[in-house]
């Protein structure tokens, strides 16, 4: 994977990518949104400990298929306030602070989820 920076628009707000482009992959995984709630059907009140559930979520995927963090290519994240960007933000960073190519990210403030203690979902697309 390479990071796509063109010097002639705005760099990103935080640590992603503005673009990334993927030579000739083997392997494509796409996750359904994952909602922070565990096995256990429980969803914590915080939206950092829901979006690491997410997070968490996603990478039991793509372990499954082989892949991890370093392979994903997008994240698409939604939230349910303003205010829960930096959280949000804060488990995304933390998740993939050891991908050498920050994938691309898209966050988007939505009405609600299926169950209202539901704050945050997340899905990723990784290549290999």
């Amino acid at each position: 994977m390479k990071a796509l920076e063109p010097t002639s628009i705005r760099p990103p707000f935080g640590q992603y990518s503005s673009g990334v482009s993927v030579a000739a992959p083997q392997q494509w995984v796409v996750t359904s949104g994952q909602l922070g709630v565990g096995p256990d059907d429980v969803a914590p009140q915080s939206v950092l400990e829901q979006a690491r559930i997410c997070f968490a979520n996603c990478g039991a995927i793509l372990a499954e298929a082989g892949l991890g963090p370093q392979d994903v290519v997008r994240v698409a994240g939604f939230v349910t306030a303003r205010e829960d960007f930096a959280a949000y933000m804060q488990a995304r960073d933390e998740w993939l602070a050891d991908a050498p190519v920050k994938p691309t990210s898209t966050l988007l403030i939505v009405t609600g989820f299926t169950r209202a203690e539901f704050k945050v979902e997340v899905e990723v697309m990784a290549a290999r």
